[in-house]
């Protein structure tokens, strides 16, 4: 059941025509919710220019139309959008009152900031949260991002990421190859893919500094490491560290493409996308660029996979987004209705629906409805499925980790110069330690 007034079949209309019934037609989850309470209302909205940032600004008229409340929303890459966060916050006035949040990177510093509204006392009551909103039905990776260590809710959860590999079905076949099994095999295949005459390459992933660390912590953690020890010591120079570096250096010296050391996601997918490259590892998210006949010369050509298991281990790198109201906000009711449609059914549905992400609640991805609306190949969502079940936290949950970013990040991007893996990563982690130890006794 989707609650009282919001049936399957309205769920299905709005979501497979793609939009063709507006939001505003379909009666709220809960009679008692007065939508309309705050109409006239303005919020500024800050997002992240991504495939989930576009859905929400795509769709806000419907917001607008069923609450009255009017919508000021401005998107920037990620990079920017977090500094414009972190500055705006810090001021004590940011201008807006609802801010996207990448919690792998934030969490640990907006909570000690006291920067997010507490949601919790929202959501238990019924005149502004729907009774299908609850808790219990988001994942518990979810709710480990958004709540904090007294139990509160300063975010709602909104779309998990699970890093995958993209593949070039034509490449592969051209070479008679097969996907392979593991990541040995990944990088002989990536070494057969690689044809400089012709102008193709084995594989991609991000080289610039910062971004860098996703792929390569998938790769550390499939080597049996991690960022931190058990103990909670830096463990970026260990030999499972160092192994994973030089396969990271081998997949980009040898078999990626010219400039790949200052790539970000954006220049790993348009690469992928003219179809030169046989292998990319990134995010589920940035599927729908690549079945897009207007914007990808590899339609129907995609494969999508599980990354293949480790010397040690199998692991898919996750990452996730909520979605936050600002603590200084004076629209903090109406701000936290835009949160609450963000992560709604509909929302939800049209967001996996349309392979723009992953959301964090269990309804929407165990409804067979919805995933018989799913526009992407089966083998998407059999990657979404897949990955799930060898989730790892992609990057440390502690205060200074963009510092972690930049000063590791740093070394990875020597090892595309030629560096030494042992030698830069003993030094990126020597110069990162302290800052972790002082943040740490804070």
């Amino acid at each position: 059941m989707f609650g009282q007034g919001l049936t399957r079949r309205d769920l299905l209309i709005g979501t497979a025509a793609a939009g063709t019934l507006g939001f505003g037609a379909i009666a709220p989850a809960r009679a008692d919710v007065n939508w309309k309470k705050f109409a006239g209302t303005e919020i500024g909205v800050n997002l992240i220019k991504s495939p989930r940032g576009d859905l929400l600004t795509k769709y806000e008229k419907e917001f607008t139309d069923l609450t009255g409340i009017k919508v000021s929303s401005e998107m920037a890459p990620e990079q920017q959008q977090r500094q414009k966060l972190v500055i705006e916050l810090s001021s004590g006035k940011p201008s807006f009152d609802v801010c996207h949040i990448s919690y792998h990177v934030q969490k640990r510093q907006f909570e000690r900031a006291g920067w997010l509204a507490d949601l919790s006392k929202f959501m238990k009551d019924p005149s502004l949260t729907g009774a299908d909103l609850v808790e219990s039905d988001f994942s518990a990776a979810g709710l480990l991002y958004a709540k904090n260590d007294k139990g509160e809710m300063h975010s709602l959860p909104w779309s998990v990421d699970y890093f995958i590999i993209y593949w070039n079905k034509d490449l592969f076949a051209k070479k008679n190859l097969t996907f392979p099994t593991t990541l040995d095999e990944l990088v002989k295949t990536a070494e057969a893919l690689t044809d400089p005459k012709e102008g193709t390459f084995g594989f991609v992933c991000r080289g610039l500094r910062n971004a860098n660390l996703p792929p390569y912590m998938n790769l550390l953690l499939a080597h049996g490491g991690d960022a931190l020890d058990a103990k909670g010591n830096l463990a970026t120079d260990s030999a499972e560290a160092i192994a994973a570096a030089k396969m990271y250096q081998t997949l980009l010296t040898k078999y990626g493409p010219p400039g790949a050391a200052g790539f970000n996601w954006m220049e790993c997918q348009a690469a992928f996308m003219q179809g030169k490259v046989g292998m990319w590892l990134d995010g589920v998210g940035f599927a729908p660029p690549l079945e897009d006949p207007t914007k990808s010369r590899i339609v129907g050509k995609v494969g999508y996979a599980v990354v293949p298991a480790g010397p040690k281990a199998q692991a898919s790198c996750t990452y996730g987004d909520g979605i936050a109201v600002t603590e200084t906000s004076t629209k903090k009711e109406a701000a936290y209705l835009y949160c609450q449609w963000a992560v709604s059914k509909l929302m939800g549905a049209r967001l996996l629906q349309t392979g723009g992400g992953v959301p964090f609640r269990n309804s929407i991805l165990n409804d067979p409805n919805v995933r018989e609306g799913v526009k992407f190949p089966p083998a998407w969502l059999d990657s979404v499925i897949g990955s799930s079940k060898v989730s790892k936290l992609g990057l440390p949950v502690i205060v200074p980790v963009a510092e972690f970013r930049d000063t590791i990040g740093t070394g990875l991007t020597a090892l595309l110069s030629g560096g030494d893996p042992a030698t830069e990563l003993k030094k990126a982690t020597d110069a990162f330690r302290p800052t972790l130890e002082r943040s740490e006794k804070g």
